[in-house]
């Protein structure tokens, strides 16, 4: 088994995932999207520009969800907040913490082996998976019991506050 930060940044992305409990991945072929298997570990994690607002917002683990099915290619890609996305899989929810809530990583940076240069961690979140070791597992998993409940009671509050993102005209 394999653990891996799941990187989401737009909201409507996030909506998505909590609501189809699926993971949908962009036509780029990127190796760890490759490599991932039934039973590997999911970190939900979610940028500081995720929300919209990156002055109020910080990069948070959310949750944790099992990678449930094999990463295949949808018969027609699925679009979200104007991007496509064209291959993905199953996963199971198993904790959640509360809408706008969560692990801040910041502080977990220079405790975490995924992220060799500390000053600029940041750049190893633009993917939509990066690979963490068994000791960074550990420590999310720590990190999320004390702030994360069971998806089925989380979900509803976090669909209820995502909205769309509107497309302003241009002229």
């Amino acid at each position: 088994m394999s653990s891996y930060l799941l990187i989401l940044g737009e909201r409507e992305a996030v909506a998505w995932v909590l609501r189809e409990s699926r993971m949908a991945f962009p036509p780029t072929s990127r190796s760890e999207v490759n490599r991932l298997k039934v039973g590997d570990e999911l970190f939900v994690l979610t940028t500081r520009g995720c929300w919209h607002n990156p002055t109020r917002d910080r990069t948070r683990v959310i949750g944790l969800a099992t990678v449930t099915s094999d990463v295949l290619p949808h018969e027609e890609p699925v679009t979200i907040a104007g991007r496509d996305f064209t291959r993905g899989c199953a996963i199971n929810l198993q904790s959640l913490t509360p809408y706008l809530t969560g692990i801040e990583l910041v502080p977990l940076v220079p405790k975490m082996d995924a992220f060799p240069n500390k000053s600029a961690w940041s750049i190893r979140l633009r993917r939509p998976l990066l690979e963490v070791t068994e000791a960074d597992a550990h420590l999310l998993r720590q990190e999320l019991t004390a702030v994360a409940a069971e998806p089925s009671a989380i979900v509803p509050g976090y669909l209820s506050n995502i909205r769309p993102v509107r497309k302003t005209p241009r002229s």
